[in-house]
């Protein structure tokens, strides 16, 4: 088993699901985020930046991060649980965190 499947099952299983959940998972190349209901786990929203071709890996977070946050923002959802998937709180993955916190959003 991966060290990263090792830590998603140590983070899954530490998240509370009574408040709706983002779901942030990467590639080389791009990065998708999703936000799941609280109690049944459905997707509600997803961003991906798999058509922002000619943007940094860094831009492609901050857009996937604000694609979010506008959708939270028109749901009134102003406090959610982040599932960073088992992967380090590093550099993307905190760029998406860090662009959904600045719109006033409570992770």
């Amino acid at each position: 088993m991966s060290t990263r499947t090792i830590k998603q099952k140590r983070s899954k299983s530490k998240i509370n699901y009574s408040l709706p959940v983002i779901v942030v998972s990467r590639s080389n190349k791009n990065i998708s985020a999703q936000v799941l209901e609280a109690d049944t786990k459905k997707t509600l929203f997803t961003a991906t930046s798999y058509k922002l071709n000619n943007l940094s890996k860094t831009e492609k977070s901050i857009k996937v991060g604000e694609a979010v946050a506008n959708f939270l923002d028109s749901k009134n959802i102003k406090k959610v649980v982040f599932d960073r998937n088992g992967y380090l709180f590093h550099g993307r993955i905190k760029q998406v965190a860090q662009t959904i916190k600045d719109k006033q959003i409570a992770i």
